[in-house]
């Protein structure tokens, strides 16, 4: 290999067509893909309730933490396999992907077991022993760009994956630390393109994390799709203001479905398409 860049598998110079991968039907990397639900799951209620509301309007993945990384050890950290099950148990009634966190090499096996695609979080982007274990993974890998990392550490932390086997590696913008402290984070949309100009790999934004700020969300959305994102990862809450984590930057379920149009019609002038039923009344 005679790339000029650190990374080399990932980047455009090994391989120059988009990197596309089906999971739950869905072309990542071809398609644009819509990955939504609450920042952890809490009990049934919570998750069935938004895993049908979900179904209802085609969006293909759920999300929901059952191992949280949070700051503070006295933070709700998750109900672990319970969760899991919770998750797998109303995606399957549904028909929904499900996307989850691993923290740790030795909860792969039971991350693999309940969910469709493995998310790094940002505080595991250099979590060199968890990347080569998860390149010999058989499931996708959502790897989230760390708060302090620049774009060739983020790309350095795909290859480890890919140089272990795994080429399903979805990347995702998720803002960084700045001195900036009016939003949770700086969102780069520039990273956006720039990465795209970069690496084979697909990107998506999760402008969540990007902003902690709800009414910030569908309008970065926007601009993240315009600029050429392959999808989102959304937190959503059936009752945000009693979320046990994150609940400011979740939106209420009919803020999401009333994003879906504009989605639509800025993925229409990339000759792009969700998959939506955005037309669908619902109550909430």
């Amino acid at each position: 290999m005679n790339s000029r860049k650190p990374y080399q598998l990932v980047s455009r110079e090994w391989k120059n067509s988009d990197t596309v991968f089906e999971v739950n039907g869905t072309k990542i990397g071809q398609d644009l893909v819509m990955i939504a639900g609450p920042c952890a799951v809490e009990n049934q209620e919570q998750i069935s309730t938004i895993t049908e509301f979900l179904a209802k309007l085609n969006v293909k993945f759920i999300r929901g933490g059952a191992y949280k990384p949070r700051t503070s050890p006295y933070s709700f950290q998750g109900l672990k396999t319970e969760g899991l099950k919770l998750l797998r148990d109303a995606a399957d009634k549904h028909g929904l992907g499900v996307v989850s966190e691993v923290m740790s090499e030795d909860k792969i096996a039971e991350l693999e077991e309940y969910t469709d695609i493995l998310q790094v979080g940002t505080r595991n982007m250099q979590n060199y022993p968890l990347l080569r274990a998860l390149g010999k993974s058989k499931h996708p890998v959502l790897l989230k760009r760390g708060m302090s990392s620049t774009i060739e550490e983020w790309l350095l932390a795909a290859e480890y994956i890919v140089s272990g086997g795994n080429e399903r590696v979805i990347l995702c913008e998720r803002g960084i630390r700045t001195f900036e402290n009016a939003t949770r984070n700086t969102l780069d949309i520039a990273a956006i393109p720039l990465v795209k100009s970069l690496s084979h790999l697909p990107i998506i934004l999760d402008p969540s994390q990007g902003t902690g700020i709800r009414d910030l969300v569908a309008p970065v959305s926007f601009a993240a799709i315009a600029a050429g994102a392959d999808g989102l990862i959304i937190e959503v809450h059936n009752q945000p203001a009693e979320a046990l984590s994150d609940g400011d930057q979740s939106l209420y379920l009919d803020q999401f479905k009333d994003m879906l149009p504009t989605l639509e019609k800025i993925a229409e002038i990339r000759n792009k398409q969700f998959d939506f039923q955005s037309e669908l009344t619902l109550s909430h």
